[in-house]
């Protein structure tokens, strides 16, 4: 089973990428925001555990994440794999995740991430915003913060999975297609 961690900063290329991934190699996508919003929109017994930390300003606790992520996965026992689109987060995450994975006989193949300097981000998260609808991608100040909360909370996660020997680093400037040839080229060798 391939499961691929897929991991940059916001305006890597990582929508795009997992896109094109997903279909060649037939993975499941599994993003958290599409897990939040399934178990809150049907009311589910973790959506509702969710909505009690959000309503109460908390962010919501690594268990129940994990317990939305082992939710999906066993609900698609056929899957061919996994592809992990905006988590983990943390190294927390990440060591729970390792401990549920392994649980289901499972294990992540590796994190791939897209390296792309900031001024690049800068520009693709503002073109990005004049067609995704999303304010946060117009505004100058909550870029910068998205930026740095992703190098303090969420760049820890690399050395994790650098630490375990699963870790590539693919340049995230260029072609679509050249990105996704060099990534492909990662995966296969896996």
């Amino acid at each position: 089973m391939l499961n691929i961690v897929l991991f940059g900063p916001p305006g890597a290329g990582k929508g795009t990428q997992s896109e094109k991934l997903i279909e060649k190699y037939k993975l499941t996508h599994l993003s958290t925001g599409d897990l939040f919003r399934k178990h809150l929109g049907e009311g589910t017994e973790l959506g509702i555990l969710a909505k009690k930390y959000m309503d109460q300003g908390h962010l919501v606790p690594d268990e129940v994440v994990i317990q939305m992520v082992e939710d999906k996965i066993s609900s698609t026992p056929d899957s061919k794999g996994f592809i992990f689109d905006g988590f983990p987060r943390t190294t927390a995450q990440a060591e729970a995740l390792d401990t549920m994975l392994q649980k289901n006989e499972m294990s992540i193949s590796g994190m791939i991430a897209l390296d792309v300097p900031e001024d690049i981000l800068r520009e693709r998260i503002k073109e990005r915003g004049k067609t995704s609808g999303r304010a946060d991608d117009q505004d100058d100040e909550k870029i910068t913060t998205r930026i740095k909360v992703y190098l303090s909370e969420t760049l820890p996660v690399a050395k994790y999975y650098e630490n375990q020997g699963k870790f590539t680093k693919i340049h995230g400037v260029g072609q679509i297609e050249e990105i996704f040839q060099n990534i492909s080229e990662v995966i296969d060798a896996y």
